[in-house]
């Protein structure tokens, strides 16, 4: 293989390309929304707590799809943080509960915008069409590969 056709190879990497643009969009989360040293994996988080309020950490794995070692791991340094707050659920005495507490509500608040317009830069060189189809072949990558992972 010659260093050409190497290139070419990178260049066509899907999970390269998808590594580089999640480089991207972190930094630009963290330029307009990272205020309060919040991530975009933590603005997710908070974003589905406050969407589904009492949500178990089972179905934060669920509905964000962060692997569940990960997640707890990030779930116990936002309770660090003050962010968030965890109690045993009365079904599943295993199981918790999180909803955001008081400062969550106040960081998930101030972040908003600035999410929203990370997310505007990041896709500010595609046409409306083009947005609408690059979000809609995310989405149907994602649903591809966990569908082959669950079988």
């Amino acid at each position: 293989m010659t260093p050409a056709n190497l290139s070419r190879k990178l260049e066509n990497s899907a999970t390269h390309l998808l590594h580089r643009a999640t480089q991207c969009a972190s930094e630009l989360f963290a330029a307009e929304a990272g205020k309060d040293n919040l991530t975009p994996r933590q603005f997710a988080i908070l974003v589905t707590i406050a969407e589904h309020e009492g949500v178990s950490q089972t179905g934060l794995v669920q509905r964000t799809g962060i692997d569940r070692s990960t997640l707890a791991d990030v779930i116990r340094r936002m309770i660090g943080k003050g962010l968030i707050q965890r109690k045993r659920t009365k079904e599943d005495a295993r199981a918790y509960a999180v909803r955001l507490s008081d400062k969550g509500w106040r960081v998930l608040e101030n972040a908003d915008p600035g999410a929203t317009k990370a997310d505007q830069r990041l896709l500010a060189g595609l046409t409306a069409t083009e947005r609408k189809s690059f979000l809609d072949n995310l989405e149907k990558l994602i649903t591809s590969v966990e569908a082959k992972a669950q079988k």
